[in-house]
């Protein structure tokens, strides 16, 4: 039986990386494959290049403390891949595979983009998939563009009483075209892979009860299509987690290194920007960061975070679940599990699975939170 773990995002844009991740590494490497979503380019390129609050590119050197701290396979498809430009997505692919990780979701054309890192483990052949669910548009690639690979979702807005300019009703669902090819790139990759794994960049930032409408139906797409599990990340906090025929979505999982002083507003270039940025993020979201954490520029709820984890023998998936982890004051996520730290996280993401009327069930077993694959199941 094999062990395959996934966190969320990764941003490690402080100096010594490998000390974010020392306290998490051993349960890392002690599992036979971890993924983790990179978040920011990784270049020494001085390019900027965004339509949002741009991500400055990370020190390459970082990506070595994520291969070294037991990450095998890397996603790239995010909404901040294409912030350093053209080079950046080069440098990050180049210094990612330098560093010995495999990656998926990002490439020098849309094709490159969709192609799957695949790897082997205990005999058995191990395929994943990233796609971008959140824009920018450009964010992705094209046929002749660099870029990340995508799942379009369209909004639509709808003032459902009679109240002009009061609050519509939100819809958001994904374009069939954009879903079709996703499916048919996990179908390709199960004739090809013993194990099937999808990773989704999706949902609102900073809100932890909300799924919002096209989440689930484009999860439980690529379980249909034959992936064994969904990994998601990008709202910057822990999200439910759904069981869609036996199969695990785990919905958002949260940060797992995030550190960076890119968000914080301070002096010089910039910073009226981030002020800005600031001042409305408060207005959306209800939240302000941890005055004594600058470098964690993130809702205090997020210090909630897990590993989570995938059993596999020759017959498929046998266990599902996650390893509490809470985030500390140094900005490390460190494993809780088995711990009254660890109930509260574990509680926690009973919470807000409940809160969005997700399906999951847990069971708490020493360290590792399981999850009953039997609910949902066909």
């Amino acid at each position: 039986m094999i062990t395959i773990g996934a966190v969320g995002d990764l941003i490690l844009d402080e100096p010594d990386p490998a000390s974010f991740l020392a306290p998490a590494a051993p349960l890392l490497r002690g599992m036979d494959l971890a993924i983790g979503h990179i978040e920011v380019p990784h270049s020494h390129t001085t390019t900027s290049q965004s339509t949002d609050v741009p991500a400055p590119p990370a020190d390459p050197a970082a990506l070595k403390a994520v291969a070294d701290a037991g990450f095998g396979v890397v996603t790239l498809a995010g909404n901040h891949i294409c912030d350093a430009g053209d080079e950046g997505i080069a440098d990050t692919i180049a210094h990612s595979r330098a560093a010995g990780l495999v990656t998926a979701g990002a490439g020098a054309n849309l094709a490159e983009a969709r192609r799957p890192a695949i790897v082997e483990r205990g005999g058995l052949r191990i395929g994943v998939l990233s796609y971008n669910c959140v824009g920018p548009r450009e964010s992705w690639a094209t046929s002749r563009k660099p870029g990340c690979a995508y799942v379009h979702v369209l909004t639509h807005y709808e003032l459902d009483h009679a109240s002009p300019g009061g609050p519509p009703k939100v819809y958001t669902f994904a374009d069939p075209d954009s879903l079709d090819a996703m499916a048919e790139d996990v179908r390709k990759l199960r004739e090809d892979c013993d194990i099937v794994l999808v990773s989704l960049h999706k949902g609102v930032g900073h809100t932890p009860k909300v799924v919002a409408m096209y989440e689930s139906p484009v999860a439980r797409a690529a379980v249909d299509a034959g992936a064994h599990a969904v990994f998601s990340h990008h709202p910057h906090i822990m999200r439910g987690i759904e069981v869609h025929k036996g199969r695990p979505i785990f919905h958002g999982l949260g940060n797992f290194v995030t550190v960076t002083h890119a968000l914080t507003p301070g002096e010089g270039t910039g910073a009226e920007e981030l002020k800005a940025w600031a001042e409305r993020r408060t207005k959306l979201y209800g939240f302000t960061p941890i005055p004594h954490m600058p470098f964690f520029p993130f809702h205090p709820e997020s210090r909630n975070t897990a590993v989570a984890f995938c059993r596999f023998d020759e017959n498929g998936l046998r266990v599902a679940g996650f390893v509490p982890c809470w985030i500390d004051g140094e900005g490390r996520p460190a494993p809780v599990g088995g711990s009254p730290e660890g109930a509260e996280v574990s509680g926690y993401i009973e919470e807000i699975t409940r809160a969005a009327r997700l399906n999951a069930r847990f069971e708490n077993r020493g360290a590792e939170t399981l999850i009953d694959l039997t609910e949902g199941a066909s």
